[in-house]
């Protein structure tokens, strides 16, 4: 939950209207108290309230000075998209504003480097703008000042991102591969905390991925989608092709599942624990980390290939998904004929 609620407010349709008169008159002061109202009366605005002041909100992202308050901006549309304001409508200018100060972020750190060799890169926070800063990323003074905001607000951006990005497969399809080389490369700078954006940014919807179990020598076909980590994704293949009876194995307890794909939002952390059924390897054999994505399987002749062999060792985690709001899916469209599984082991280190 982005915002609390709190105690009742002005009239919120009203305070819209005086918002968005400021921004086109584009009066600071006016809009400065006309925000601060918008944000307080979110705090005590009911759903349905929340539904149309959405995308009016994320629509006065792109008129906002790139050195004001965006990122509060942004977080507001997406509290009322949290609420039931609609994620596309909100989504393209939301996106759009996290994906200016990702490509900024990385400029800032690109000057920085250029400006003193060997230094650590700064931490992200305001308190290290000052004027040797501006005059180390040079250039025009309002341009180091945005890149310099970007550097310590964008992690501010992820909340909002989220919201548009977790509760729209379409907004994802359009928007997630755009976005992701950015936040990967800044994080990897180890300077912001970007992994929940990256992971939903990187989920596959409607992807088929093609499944060999070494063991029996047998493969499947299988369509995922939703799923936020490869924890879910282990979870759902073991319901699919254990719970299926078409591999040996222990199947996962229903109410792992029920966590893994339930389309209502989950409600807080449970106690739930899920137990490894498989070891998940990449056609080489190096193992797919349940801690990473499925993002994270070879593309092979056009498919995802995962090979499943004998767990190592027993593990358990805990059963609920990465993203709450967020159900996953899978499911076996075919299982392949053993000319089909000759071939695709060809593609491995095995033979089957």
């Amino acid at each position: 939950m982005i915002f609390r609620r709190k105690q009742k407010a002005a009239d919120l349709a009203a305070v819209m209207s005086e918002l968005e008169q400021a921004v086109a008159a584009r009066d600071g002061g006016r809009t400065e108290r006309a925000f601060n109202a918008a944000m307080r009366g979110l705090q005590s605005a009911t759903g349905t309230e929340c539904v149309p002041v959405g995308p009016r909100l994320a629509a006065l992202l792109p008129a906002f000075p790139p050195t004001g308050p965006r990122p509060m901006l942004a977080t507001m549309a997406g509290f009322c998209v949290e609420r039931g304001a609609d994620p596309a409508a909100c989504a393209e200018p939301v996106l759009d504003g996290i994906h200016r100060d990702l490509l900024d972020a990385l400029e800032f750190a690109r000057r920085w480097a250029a400006g003193g060799a060997g230094d650590e890169l700064p931490e992200a926070d305001e308190k290290i703008i000052d004027d040797a800063l501006m005059a180390r990323l040079g250039g025009d003074t309002h341009e180091a000042l945005r890149l310099a905001l970007a550097w310590c607000s964008v992690e501010q951006w992820q909340p909002p991102a989220l919201a548009v990005l977790c509760r729209s497969t379409d907004v994802r399809r359009r928007h997630a591969s755009a976005l992701l080389p950015a936040c990967r490369d800044l994080a990897a700078l180890e300077r912001h905390d970007l992994k929940c954006l990256a992971y939903a940014l990187a989920i596959l919807d409607d992807e088929p991925l093609v499944v060999l179990h070494r063991p029996t020598g047998t493969g499947f076909e299988v369509r995922i989608g939703g799923i936020g980590d490869n924890f879910q994704l282990h979870t759902l293949l073991a319901h699919v092709l254990v719970g299926g009876g078409h591999v040996p194995g222990t199947a996962p307890s229903a109410e792992s599942v029920r966590l893994a794909t339930d389309p209502e939002p989950a409600q807080g952390r449970t106690g739930a624990v899920a137990t490894g059924a498989f070891e998940l390897l990449a056609p080489d054999g190096e193992r797919i980390w349940n801690e990473g994505l499925p993002d994270d399987i070879p593309v092979v002749e056009g498919r995802r290939l995962l090979v499943l062999d004998e767990a190592m060792y027993p593990r358990s985690w805990n059963a609920d998904r990465f993203f709450p709001m967020l159900p996953g899916t899978a499911e076996l469209t075919r299982v392949l004929s053993a000319d089909e599984v000759q071939t695709w082991f060809t593609y491995t280190c095995w033979t089957s």
